[in-house]
């Protein structure tokens, strides 16, 4: 989609509502990659084919299961975060998981960190230390949700 002004038929969605926001309208759903997550003014189709533009403030950064409010708050759209190649990184041993976990932030890579594994976008140098630090990565098609960096805040 193209970036520029809305088109005429687009749907334009300017806010993030609140997470205790109560709403009886049902959603439609945006499947989002991390990168496209990062895009505040952009064209994107939704699930079921609806062309809208998002018009954020700068710099907004959508997480999974965000909700959109359109400029007349009649519609909403539900953010999800859409499958795509990722690397999943998982050891037996956590502290083994927590030095990946050092060792990647210091190279600024986006990672998204759980309990139980790391995940990041494709890149066959780290796969390699990674491998070679004694962790098990895997090659996925996976949603991607990094963490925002220590300076980000959620809206």
């Amino acid at each position: 989609m193209s970036n520029g002004s809305p088109a005429p038929t687009a749907l334009i969605f300017t806010h993030r509502l609140h997470h205790h926001h109560h709403h009886s309208i049902s959603p439609l759903v945006l499947s989002l990659t991390a990168d496209e997550r990062t895009r505040s003014r952009h064209h994107f189709v939704t699930d079921d084919g609806t062309t809208i533009y998002l018009q954020l403030p700068r710099g907004t950064a959508l997480q999974e299961g965000d909700l959109l409010s359109s400029m007349a708050d009649e519609i909403l759209v539900k953010i999800a975060a859409k499958p795509e190649p990722v690397l999943t990184v998982t050891s037996d041993d956590s502290i083994n998981l927590l030095r990946a976990a050092y060792h990647l932030g210091n190279r600024h890579v986006s990672l998204e960190i759980t309990p139980t594994y790391l995940r990041l976008a494709p890149d066959s140098v780290l796969a390699a230390m990674l491998t070679q630090l004694g962790l098990q990565v895997v090659e996925q098609i996976a949603p991607f949700c990094p963490q925002g960096g220590a300076y980000s805040h959620h809206h």
